[in-house]
């Protein structure tokens, strides 16, 4: 039987997916959540082989869970369920260690084989987007010298800040807690010697027109 952990924040959904999912006959239910932080402590004790995570939910997201999870356990596999195609948390769940992204629009039977697939070991993301990733990553090689202190998470997180973006904007766009991008905010002033952010934007607006 393949072991399974819900994370969703709508109870309905919860129970339309064990459904689904008992009904298979191989797969197993062991246990659900409708909180981020609570399936985050929950899931390593109970050693599911896949867990399926919402993307967006009200104290988190699951591409976070996902990372939490697998820093602890790396032998289970994340299944990420989102609402959006969108290629910033596509990648955020690439780096998360995400063995699968899929969309809420999915056919039931198609979830089904996506967690077989997912627990036996394969990937359902696309190569051509992993590939991009992997560009992304060695890009950095040729940022300019005052970004080269700024990890991947820290330099997105400057382009929103040169956007005009809020830090509550930030953390919808990126799937983060509001408090975590602000530690990243303060994080970037501190490696760019800066003291307010609107400084930052200046910076980066100059920096990064010379990195694209």
């Amino acid at each position: 039987m393949i072991r399974v952990f819900l994370l969703d924040d709508h109870e309905v959904v919860r129970r339309g997916l064990a459904d689904l999912l008992t009904n298979s006959g191989d797969i197993e239910v062991v246990g659900e959540s409708g909180s981020a932080q609570e399936a985050a402590r929950r899931i390593p004790a109970l050693r599911p082989d896949v867990a399926i995570l919402d993307a967006r939910l009200p104290d988190g997201n699951g591409i976070d869970v996902c990372r939490d999870i697998r820093a602890v356990d790396s032998s289970i596999k994340g299944l990420i369920l989102t609402s959006y195609e969108d290629d910033e948390a596509l990648f955020a769940a690439i780096m998360a260690g995400a063995s699968g992204y899929v969309l809420k629009q999915i056919r039931g039977t198609d979830l089904v084989d996506a967690v077989r697939r997912v627990a036996a070991g394969q990937s359902l993301l696309d190569p051509a987007i992993t590939t991009r990733v992997l560009e992304r990553i060695r890009s950095g090689v040729e940022q300019p010298r005052e970004l080269k202190t700024l990890t991947e998470q820290e330099r997105r997180i400057l382009e929103y800040v040169a956007e005009g973006l809020t830090n509550r904007e930030i953390a919808g766009k990126m799937f983060l807690a509001e408090k975590t991008v602000k530690n990243y905010v303060s994080s970037v002033l501190a490696k760019l010697g800066l003291e307010r952010r609107t400084q930052a934007a200046v910076l980066a607006t100059r920096l990064l027109g010379k990195a694209h």
